[in-house]
Formats: structure tokens, sequence, C-alpha cells
């Protein structure tokens, strides 16, 4: 425990240096100049503009001031002037002002630049934000003097900008997107030796200005700061780097993914809590609905997304002492070789085998990646139509069956994957089932076998006063916390309405594990109708949209409210709308975002000579690399893992400390309040003038504002069971909705489960004003609605005045009993005794005027205090002076500094730029 702490306490995430980007241009170089944030450290790249279709960068890893930034920007402006001396035309123009490159991509003619233009914050995870791209610019590097014009490039160059790199796009110049939260903070908890050797080690094979930075006089005192190479099925623009990566500084190189991610604050009686959601789609085998289907042939299937749901608390930043939780699942396409041909037209086109696969192999290579990623156990939820008038779905069923039936053979028992099949669709038309119930126990089966992720151990009181569920929980137990090991693999034949219901049911019973374990419900049980799961269900159907609308085309056709049977009548018709949409866009636009796809991810590279990316048939032999050419090794059919793998389970290969895995970490050594490690200088940004208006924490999705019920007298608590029209973003209600305020009393923590959810959910009414699908992918605050009716003034009071018993929980306007009125006047007694005590005790005291009278003696250092009347401190000349001066700089007199203040301003200058 004492070197794990101390580990913790001596490593931090490396941040980027280069998040504000200027590019100079003149005839014959482009200049781009990155700088971070407090314009303190500047960079410069220099892109050659003389080559028609080579890309020539020089970086000079040297770090400049601004001094030096604005002096070497001054020569280049004089030498590159058409006259010496000539004011008029300038040799340095500046192009563009960005915050990150997005890569390097070459067509036909010669390489463009793509840069992050703008920006939007979506998240804070510990004070490290993550970033959605809002715009980006493209531009074309060589000189028109040089460039070589060809008929097709344009062309080429719609194809790549119809990938919208404004839709859901993220980056951070701080936190590894592409990993897990589990994986970046176990990277920080390695023990102390490990990185003062690779400290060693990366000092001896590069070197960098930042590396020997103060390290000889700092001592043992210094941080380690640490960089994880990215997982490179996650990163989207990983392609579009590959020319520079070896050739500039990391700071340079930004990875970004593509997915959801969303942030909404949980507010348990004003503590805040961050719940986030974070999905990563693949960028292997990726594409649209009809167009990908099954896996490649290097078990990459399609529509892969990786889910982690993110809860910490947000009072405390810092990654070593705060409480961080998270849980993840993935969702895929079934790991055969299968597809559906689109050209019959038809809504459901048949689904084919395309190979026979009799030893599972393409299985072999899906599961072998999710067991070095997640460890065991892996659990396969398939949700496909098992019983069918015509064999459909149930194909896809049977072959998987086969494929995990033949690769437990050879894994040890503790270890083999879980299959759980589950006709979803049949459950859905019985009147008998519910389907949400059936789901709940799957879910807390799955959560109980894998475990989830919490950096704090168990609270004391928890193991005082030990929940049964809570000592059946899997996953790996260690002095620090816990750690989730394996995943739920969860899939239907599409991955979109069925999958994200089921996730979400999963994700729900997780939630209530989290704030167990953080502390802040006395039981690990959430019921449907609290806020807290209010807001985790909105969260989660923005999820199901966005994703939904990347691979099919359409919003989500079925949400948790069909399936919990309260849907409005009006969803019907939405959910026809939505049907028609994911059609059409299937039939006519999807070929055209797959070759999008395609020459994005580098997956299709335009060459002079062969045939044009429109021109090709197919695409099958681009995903499947095995058509070209023969693999010189063949993989064994028994054992189908990588080497180690087995030896580290339940844990994930990739979070074990080894050789291979310590490899692809860069960690260097710094200072305490370095810019590089310090991340309470990187959220405040104490040199940047901000204003309240502006801070995201307050304008993300909160529960209190946007969920709980504007009453006074309404319970505060999150996880209160509220009616199904009750909520912060409905309007007025009627006089019977407001009679009764609270539906239960107890919380959801420690309340029983209903005797039927669907019991619950038929006798409630859900007001089309309170639907949220109208909303779309993005969650809006709905303003309060104002009764504007003149005609009937008794319908206005009635609507915004409120009776007693619902602001107070009392009525008011009955008479007082007698009992209470008899202590009411003992208590004015009391006062009014206590005064005449005051008045009389600057005389003789006899025992006469104390018959009646109790003597009360102040305890503390107030000269007069008491529950009637207290008497302030008295303040001293010194603080009053200091409060007139600040009333006078408030006016703008200011204050004439003294010695003092110019010694205080000379050394805080010192220390913060010398």
């Amino acid at each position: 425990m004492p070197a794990a702490a101390a580990a913790a306490a001596a490593a931090a995430p490396l941040i980027s240096s280069v998040q504000k980007l200027v590019l100079y241009e003149t005839r014959a170089r482009y200049f781009l100049v990155g700088s971070n944030p407090a314009e303190t450290k500047y960079r410069v790249l220099k892109i050659d503009r003389t080559e028609p279709k080579d890309l020539v960068i020089i970086d000079d890893k040297h770090v400049y001031t601004q001094q030096e930034v604005r002096e070497l920007l001054g020569r280049l402006d004089l030498g590159n002037r058409t006259k010496i001396g000539q004011k008029g035309s300038s040799g340095l123009s500046r192009a563009v002002s960005a915050f990150g490159v997005v890569g390097f991509v070459r067509f036909l003619e010669g390489y463009y630049i793509v840069l992050i233009t703008k920006r939007r914050k979506m998240a804070d995870i510990g004070g490290h934000a993550i970033y959605k791209i809002e715009d980006t610019n493209m531009i074309y590097i060589p000189n028109d003097s040089v460039r070589v014009t060809h008929p097709d490039e344009a062309r080429y160059l719609r194809i790549f900008q119809n990938v919208d790199l404004s839709s859901n796009f993220y980056f951070s110049y701080s936190y590894d997107l592409s990993h897990s939260l589990q994986y970046n903070l176990t990277v920080l908890r390695m023990p102390l030796e490990t990185l003062k050797t690779e400290t060693t080690q990366t000092r001896q094979e590069s070197f960098d200005i930042f590396e020997d930075e103060g390290l000889s006089t700092q001592g043992g005192s210094g941080v380690f700061g640490i960089c994880s190479k990215p997982y490179e099925k996650y990163v989207w623009n990983g392609k579009l780097l590959d020319a520079v990566k070896n050739t500039v500084h990391r700071d340079w190189l930004l990875y970004i993914i593509h997915g959801f991610c969303g942030q909404s604050k949980l507010l348990i009686y004003g503590r805040p809590i961050y719940v986030t959601l974070i999905a990563r789609r693949s960028s292997k085998f990726a594409g649209t609905r009809f167009l990908k289907r099954g896996a490649n042939c290097e078990g990459d299937v399609a529509n892969e997304v990786e889910t982690e749901q993110i809860l910490y608390d947000a009072s405390v930043m810092s990654f070593s002492a705060g409480s961080y939780s998270s849980y993840v699942q993935v969702r895929g396409s079934v790991p055969l070789y299968w597809s559906q041909d689109i050209s019959t037209m038809m809504p459901k086109p048949p689904i084919t085998l395309d190979q026979a696969d009799p030893f599972a192999h393409v299985a072999a290579l899906h599961f072998d990646q999710m067991l070095q990623r997640f460890g065991s156990p892996i659990i396969i939820l398939n949700l496909v139509k098992e019983r069918e008038k015509r064999k459909h779905e149930r194909i896809l069923s049977e072959e998987l069956v086969a494929a995990v039936t033949y690769l437990n053979q050879f894994l040890p028992p503790e270890h083999a994957i879980i299959y759980i099949p589950w006709d979803m669709a049949k459950y859905t038309k019985s009147k008998l089932c519910n389907v949400l119930d059936r789901l709940n126990v799957i879910a807390e089966s799955v959560v109980k076998k894998t475990g989830f992720f919490v950096n704090r151990p168990d609270s004391y009181c928890s193991i005082l006063r030990p929940d049964e569920k809570w000592n059946e929980l899997g996953g790996y137990v260690v002095s620090t916390g816990r750690l989730q090991t394996g995943v739920l693999r969860t899939n239907c034949v599409d991955c979109l309405d069925r999958t994200n219901t089921a996730q979400f049911m999963v994700g729900k019973c997780a939630l209530a594990y989290q704030l167990y374990s953080l502390g802040l419900i006395d039981k690990p049980n959430l019921q449907f109708d609290t806020d807290a799961v209010r807001l985790f269900e909105e969260l989660y159907e923005d999820h199901g949209d966005t994703l939904s609308l990347q691979y099919g085309g359409s919003q989500l056709v079925h949400r948790v409210k069909t399936y919990r049977k309260i849907a409005p009548w009006t969803q019907h018709s939405k959910d026809i709308m939505q049907t028609l949409s994911r059609y059409y866009s299937n039939a006519f636009s999807d070929a055209d975002r797959q070759d999008s796809i395609n020459l994005f991810l580098g997956v299709f590279k335009p060459t002079e000579g062969k045939p044009h990316l429109w021109e090709l048939p197919t695409d099958f032999y681009l995903h499947h690399k095995n058509t070209l050419s023969l693999s010189q090794t063949r993989r064994s059919y028994t054992y189908w893992w990588t080497t180690g793998v087995l030896k580290h389970l339940p844990l994930p290969f990739d979070e074990v400390t080894c050789a291979e895995n310590r490899r692809k970490l860069t960690v260097k050594k710094f200072h305490k309040y370095e810019e590089e490690i310090d991340i309470h200088n990187e959220f405040f940004r104490p040199y940047e003038l901000s204003s309240f208006d502006e801070t995201f924490c307050l304008a993300m999705t909160n529960s209190t504002r946007d969920f709980m019920p504007k009453n006074v007298g309404i319970d505060p608590s999150p996880f209160t069971v509220r009616k199904p029209d009750e909520t912060g973003k409905s309007v007025l209600g009627n006089k019977s909705n407001r009679e009764e305020t609270v539906l239960q009393r107890k919380t959801a923590a420690s309340a029983p489960p209903p005797p039927s959810e669907e019991a619950v959910s038929s006798s409630s009414e859900d007001d089309s004003g309170t639907d949220k699908e109208d909303e779309g992918a993005v969650s809006q605050r709905s303003t309060p609605v104002k009764v504007t009716d003149t005609g009937d003034n008794t319908k206005i009071t009635e609507n915004v005045v409120q009776s007693t018993k619902d602001v107070y929980g009392l009525n008011l306007s009955d008479v007082p009993s007698e009992d209470d009125l008899t202590i009411y006047a003992r208590f004015v007694q009391l006062g009014q005794s206590q005064h005449k005590q005051d008045k009389s005790s600057q005389q003789f005291c006899s025992k006469h005027h104390l018959d009646r009278v109790i003597n009360l003696i102040p305890i503390s250092s107030f000269s007069q205090d008491n529950i009637y009347e207290v008497q302030p401190p008295r303040a001293d000349r010194k603080s009053i002076e200091i409060f007139h001066a600040h009333i006078q700089a408030g006016r703008g007199n200011m204050q004439p500094l003294g010695k003092d203040d110019f010694l205080m301003y000379r050394e805080y200058i010192r220390n913060r730029y010398m």
C-alpha cells in the first residue's frame, strides 16, 4: 500500500504544450507556430511548399520563448519581402488560427493539412478537458507555381470532406481517450522503480529539451510525467498522422476518436457527482449498416463500439486524491463471415454466410483481442431472434453457438466465454413478460461476474454493515480499490435499438454499485423514475441516437420508454418516420458514406494508373487483406490466443506491468509545478480572464435544475421515486398532480423493489410535453412556462399560488392546538425573564429576584450571546482599513503601493517567468 500510494503521488499525465496554433505563410514555406495556453512556450514546424507531391516537414525540437518567436517571425517577414525595406507588401502573412492538427493527406496531387479551427468543451474528467471538433480547415500545401493538376483531384477532395469532422469527433490534450479510465489510472500507479527505469531508457534513446530539465537539482522530489501509446483501434486519424509521427515532437500529435461523449451533473444534497458517458467507435472494419456486417479476416467486427460510464466526485479534482469509478461494455456485430444483399431493395434483406469457418478462425481472433484488452470472463449477450417462421436471424445464433462451443474446449473452465442467448423481440411482444425486469436480472448477474473499476478501497461502513449483493461482487480487488476483469459484449443484428436498451439496463445496475462504492447510497440499488436514473437514461438515449445515426442513418426507433410500455401514442408516428429515414439512408446514401470512410481511414489510397474509388465494384478486398496475399504464418486451431494472455488472466494483458507494455509508455521527470504535469494550472487557467456565464460546469445538464420538481416541499434527494410526469422539465401540472407531490418518500437505495415495473408504468400517463425524443441527440434545458391567459383570473391563481401544505408540508390555516399555544407561551416567558436578568445583573442580585427565573450563562466568546440575541464581535483597526481600501478600489480609487507590495510582486515575476 505505501509503495502504491507513493507511485500514485509521483506520477501524472503529460499535458500537451501545443494547444494554440497559428499558421503563417510565405511563398516558399508554411510556418506552424504552436504554444501552450499561457503562451510562455512555443514550438515551430517548417513545412516546405516547393515540393509538388512530397511532404517535407522540419521540426527543430526547440522550445522558444515569446520574445524569441516574435524575433523569428520578424526576421522571416523582413527576409521574404519582395524589396528590401518595402513596408507595403508583407513577406509573412497569417493564414489561419487553430487548436490542433488532425493530420496530412494526399490524393493524386500534393499534400493537404487539416486543422481544427473551432472546438467546444464537452466533458471534464479530473480537470482533464475533452473537446468536440466544431469546425476544420483543409489547406493545400504546395505553391500554385509548382502545382501539378489532376482532373480527379476535386472529386477525391469532395469524397474526403463528406466525412463531417464537426460531427462527434473528440480529442483531449492531456487525457488518453482511446483507453479506459482503468487503464489510464493503472498506468499512473505503476511501481516507482519501473518509472525510474523507463526514464533512464528514454533519456538514453532520444534527446529532448524537456527530458533533462532541472533533474540534477530536484533530486527525488520530481514528478513523473507519463504518456501512453494510444490504442490504434479507436483512433480515427492514425493514418493521417503516419507521415509525420516519426519526425515531429509528440506534442504536435493530437489523436481523435469518433463516437459519443456526454456529461451530466448529479447533485446529491449539493455534492457534485459527474456522470460521463464516452463511446469509442472502432476505426477497423468501419462503415454503414448493410455494407459492413460481421467481421473481417483480422477479427475486427462491424459497428464495434466501446461504451464507458465514468463516475467521480467533482469536489476533489486530483487523480491521486479523488474518487473515480468506471464501467466498460462493448457492442459489435456477430463475429462471423456474413452479409446481407441490399440489391433486392427489401426492408430486411436475407442473411447469408459468406465463408465456412469450421475452426472459428475469425471468432478466435476477435475474442483474443478482447481477452488482451479486458481480461476474463468475456460474456456474450445475444439478443437476436430464436424462433422464426422463416429462418433469418436464427442463422447467426446457431453459428455463434457453434463457434463459442468450439473455442471453449481449449480455454480453462474458469476463463471460458459465457454465452447468454435471449430473444428480446419475443419477450417484447408478450403481454405477460416484462422486458426490463428480465434484463435487470441479467444485468445483476453480469456486473457480479465482471465487477467494476474504483480507485479507492471499500469504505469502513460497508465493512461494518456488508451488503449481500456487494459481497458477491466479482472483479479483482487490490489494495487501492477494485478492477474490472472481463466485459459484457452485447449484440443483436444491427446492434442499435435492442442493444442500446440492454446496455442501459446493465449500465443502470453498474451505476448503483458505483454510487454505493463511493459511499453515496446505502444499498446498491436504483429504481426508475428517480432523478438519477432519468438523468442517466437521457444520457444513454443521446448516446444511442448518435451511434444509430452514424451506423444506421437515423435515430433510435425503439427506446427505453418503448420497452417500459409508457411511451405516448405520438411516439408510434415518430418510430415510423425513423424507420423510413433509416431505409432511405441505407438505400441511397450509404454507398457514398462508405466510400468517404474508406478514404478518410486510409483503407483506400488513390494511386495513379489504378482504378479509382468510385470505379470499384466492391470494397471487400480492401478490408480483407488475405484476399491480396496469403499469410506466411498460420495460427493454431487449438491454442488460438496470444502467448502470455492466459498467464495473467483474469487481468487484461494490456494492463499488466511487463516489458512489452512498458515500451508503450513515454516517461519523463519534471519539477512539481511544471506546466506539463500541473493539471490545476491547466484547468483553472489563472492567467486568463474568465466569466461564470461561460463556465462549463454551470452549463452542463444538472439533476437539480433539470430533473427535480420545482415544488419547495419536495424531497431534494435524486434517489427519491417521482411520478413519471413530475420532473423539472415538465410544464405546470394540474391540481390533482400537485396534491400528491411525492410518490414515495423512501429513497430508491433503501426502498423495496416495486411488484412490477409494468404495473407501475401502466397506471401512469406520460405527458407529451415531457417527452425527450423531440430533442434529438443534444439535451436542452427548457424554460418555465408562463401563464398568460388574462381571461380567467381564478384559473391563473389556481395554477400559480400553491397551498401552504405543498410548500411547508402542513396546513397553517388550522387553529393551533392548546398544547402548541402553551409551549409557545413558555418560550416567550423564558425570553422575557432572560431580559429581566440582564437588566438586574447590574445591581445587587438578591434571592428574591431569582425565584422564578432560570439563569442562562453564555458559553461563547461573544460578550452577549444566547438564543434571543447576539452581539457581533468588534473588528480591529487594520481589518477596517483593509475593508475601506477594498471599497475604494471598487470605486476606482486605488491606494499607492508600498514597499512590501513591490517586493511581493517582484518575487512573483521572478518565480513565474524567470
